[in-house]
């Protein structure tokens, strides 16, 4: 066998995953806040772009020809005048006055043509893109305005206020050693979570000690706060309360037995009656099985939704975008001319090149996500039109896959809009997760059932029952099948447990007490 070396030319076909094609699918997936904190690190770096205050408009085309960059199945670009669509729900068409022609192409760089019509551009003309960012205030400040920030108040945190306690309760510099470590150790919702010998090996000291000051720490307020457990802490809150009685004691050691609400079981073990029982498990109730959340817990984020949806006077389905959640940037075209004319060396040059590439990559890719977000959630709205009209009884099943094929997508860009989006409904907020349910069969041959219509007809069932007729996991097998939907015993299980629904042993026994009461 005889080893040669020659040269051989093929020709083939293979998709190039450019930097600019990467960042518009970063930009496709990425949260309302994550967005925001990626286009205010671009502005801060390229001195070519600038937020634009005031009103929102509608994207629109950034340069004439150009064409717009598909993210794995991204939509090609539309008229000049571009409206959201409307779906009807009688046709189940989609209502446009705009080409809505899809191209799975992926487009690796703007042409140099587009590039030189935006360098040539006339003085003080802009490319106005995508929409202004949710709450952005717009404008400078006046310099003699009040200062609010100055006006706020800074929360206190858990471990704050009890390192304030133990500088108050102790002066030993070992105990405050050991009292801050188990402080450091307490969680946001008020537990000591790290044993105590552990603790008494890191710090190299007793365990004795590391006990002593656990409790001093279990005496600080907030009641209950550095409890390694649950009944431990409700235990100390009830010290604190001077209710813990022997009978009580016993109440707190089978928590197991109160989530079960095996009463009987309960009562024979406090050694009450039933009238005793039910004030006894009230007090329970009053206290706070988490005494720490009311100090140093992490900020809510409200959902805002990136698409509005509301019913037109004709029947039909609006589905508009939500422009104040969007960045709105613009590309200075009179500033670049400027300042290119007066490069000379060949790295300012180079550095401007760069800026205005970037800078109309970065448009355009904020305008198409803004167009793919609006063309998949229109396509779930048509989809999941029984939903909007009935509510989630009527939600059917629905999987990436379907609405992909019906909008020409590609599966992974579905993936990416839905993934850290919402969308505003008269139902309330819902991300677009939400509308992809399974699909349970139906009996018979009847249609199938989305998942979650599933667990909410659960939930409806057991909500009516009566203490006489309390439905086992096979009875409500029998009436989701006597429905017309093919579950099994096990699915309905899953289903309760995940909707947090007792079993029906246990839901019969929370009826028995409420009737001793």
């Amino acid at each position: 066998m005889s080893l040669l070396q020659r040269l051989e030319m093929r020709q083939g076909q293979a998709l190039v995953m450019t930097p600019q094609l990467l960042q518009a699918i970063k930009l496709l997936q990425l949260s309302q806040l994550d967005l925001a904190a990626y286009v205010d690190a671009e502005l801060e770096r390229n001195p070519l772009l600038e937020r634009v205050e005031g009103d929102a408009s509608e994207p629109r085309e950034a340069a004439e020809g150009a064409p717009e960059p598909d993210f794995g199945g991204a939509e090609a670009g539309g008229g000049e005048d571009w409206s959201p669509p409307e779906l009807n729900p009688a046709s189940g068409e989609i209502e446009t006055d705009h080409d809505t022609r899809l191209d799975n192409v992926f487009q690796d760089e703007l042409p140099t043509a587009a590039r030189d019509s935006v360098a040539e551009g006339g003085a003080g003309d802009m490319l106005s893109l995508t929409p202004a960012p949710y709450g952005s205030s717009g404008g400078s400040f006046d310099s003699d305005a009040p200062d609010f920030e100055a006006t706020l108040t800074v929360e206190t945190s858990l471990r704050e206020h009890l390192a304030a306690q133990l500088d108050l309760a102790t002066r030993d510099p070992v105990d405050r050693l050991i009292g801050g470590f188990l402080i450091d150790a307490v969680d946001e919702a008020g537990y000591m979570r790290e044993p105590i010998d552990a603790v008494a090996e890191r710090l190299g000291s007793g365990i004795d000690d590391v006990a002593r000051m656990l409790k001093l720490v279990q005496s600080f307020d907030p009641p209950g706060v550095a409890a390694r457990d649950l009944a431990e802490c409700l235990a100390i809150q009830l010290r604190e309360q001077d209710r813990f009685d022997p009978a009580m004691q016993a109440l707190v050691s089978r928590l197991d037995l109160v989530a079960k609400r095996d009463f009987p079981s309960l009562r024979r073990l406090c050694g009450v009656d039933d009238e005793d029982l039910v004030e006894m498990l009230a007090e329970l109730r009053r206290l706070d099985p988490k005494p720490g959340r009311a100090f140093g817990s992490s900020a809510v984020e409200v959902l805002i939704p990136d698409v509005f949806v509301r019913a037109a006077p004709d029947g039909s389905w609006l589905v508009e975008l939500n422009g104040e959640a969007l960045p709105r940037v613009l590309v200075n075209q009179s500033y670049y001319a400027r300042v290119s004319r007066g490069a000379v060396a060949d790295g300012d040059k180079s550095f401007l090149s760069e800026c205005l590439q970037t800078a109309n990559w970065l448009t355009r890719s904020l305008e198409q996500r803004a167009r793919t977000i609006l063309k998949v959630a229109t396509e779930i709205v048509r989809q999941q039109d029984g939903f909007f009209l009935h509510g989630v009884s009527h939600l059917r099943p629905l999987n990436l896959k379907t609405v992909a094929e019906a909008i020409g997508m590609h599966e992974s860009t579905v993936s990416r809009v839905t993934s850290n989006k919402a969308i505003g409904t008269s139902r309330g907020t819902l991300e677009m997760k939400y509308f992809f349910t399974a699909a349970i069969p139906g009996a018979a041959g009847a249609a199938s059932h989305s998942s979650e219509a599933v667990r909410h007809r659960i939930r409806q069932l057991v909500d009516g029952e009566t203490p006489n007729d309390v439905l086992s996991d096979d009875a409500l097998v029998q009436r989701l099948r006597g429905e017309g939907v093919d579950i099994a015993r096990r699915t309905v299980a899953k289903y309760r447990e995940s909707l947090r629904i007792p079993s029906s042993i246990e839901r019969r026994r929370e009826h028995v007490g409420h009737a001793g009461r």
